[in-house]
């Protein structure tokens, strides 16, 4: 993202799971927007993400800190992401295609 590491405030998280059989250590936390929705009906609230080094088929993670700062009810099924709006329901629909992309990678991942 070009963001420089001076930007990154200190964290003492460890990760496991993410990738079986390996742990890593947050290289820090920053805070950013993050927007869903559209112009119409938008939410807009500021995030805080624990940044590793590690490969990964996914750019960000959202967990339950983020869900529930959201107050967004996620439907692994369908690939629907729901939340309250201004104007309404805001649902945030997935890319069948794109998800089985990222599980075969991360899956190659894994098999490195």
């Amino acid at each position: 993202m070009g963001i420089p590491m001076s930007k990154l405030n200190e964290s003492n998280m460890r990760f496991r799971g993410v990738i079986p059989g390996k742990k890593v250590d947050s290289l820090g936390q920053i805070t950013l927007d993050v927007v869903f929705g559209d112009s119409r009906n938008d939410r807009k609230e500021k995030l805080t993400f624990e940044v590793v080094d590690f490969h990964s088929a996914y750019h960000a993670i959202l967990g339950k800190p983020a869900y529930a700062h959201f107050m967004a009810r996620s439907c692994y099924m369908y690939l629907k992401l729901k939340m309250h709006g201004p104007k309404g329901v805001i649902t945030i629909t997935s890319n069948r295609q794109r998800a089985e992309e990222c599980l075969q990678k991360g899956s190659k991942i894994v098999d490195e």
